[in-house]
């Protein structure tokens, strides 16, 4: 795992960081053009990049891309500071977290398909707080905890095998 030092951070690091936030950038954006069966369901494409950086870079890496990536796509959509900044920002932190904590703390409990299904699970349910709390201010948005379960782990799924592959090509690259 290519990590930064204290005093040096090299080029490699910087551009697979700087490459990772474009990536992560463009899945987001793509996936806003996507037609969703139910307005709160998305894929989640951009997590593709979280969790490479995850694997790849560390745990400030994968909060530098989701940080990045939030950002840039927030300014160019035109949703900087509004109700969807906070929840994707919000639910993006929350699940990198969730994510950094089962790798570090559970390496052989939890695959990537685990940290990938909890950092939806995570996102989902952080998400479906921040608009209890900030916009309808009812409880029974809780309702739709297991719907979201539900699409968190399909999701989860989805993302965990598309990094898993994208994560074993690299592995084949840098032999």
């Amino acid at each position: 795992m290519l990590s930064p030092s204290k005093k040096h951070i090299n080029n490699s690091y910087l551009i697979r960081l700087a490459l990772l936030i474009g990536i992560g950038l463009i899945l987001f954006m793509f996936e806003s053009l996507i037609p969703r069966p139910l307005p709160w369901v998305k894929p989640g494409l951009a997590h593709v990049a979280t969790l490479i950086a995850l694997f790849t870079l560390g745990n400030a890496a994968a909060l530098i891309v989701v940080i990045g990536r939030v950002l840039i796509g927030s300014l160019l959509l035109g949703t900087l500071l509004n109700p969807t900044f906070l929840l994707s920002i919000s639910g993006g932190l929350c699940a990198t977290f969730i994510m950094i904590f089962l790798k570090k703390n559970f390496p052989k409990t939890f695959s990537i398909f685990g940290i990938s299904i909890s950092g939806a699970v995570v996102h989902n349910l952080t998400q479906l707080l921040i608009v209890e709390l900030l916009i309808v201010q009812k409880a029974e948005i809780f309702y739709l905890i297991p719907i979201m379960i539900i699409t968190s782990v399909l999701t989860g799924t989805l993302i965990a095998l598309v990094s898993f592959f994208l994560l074993e090509k690299f592995n084949q690259i840098d032999k």
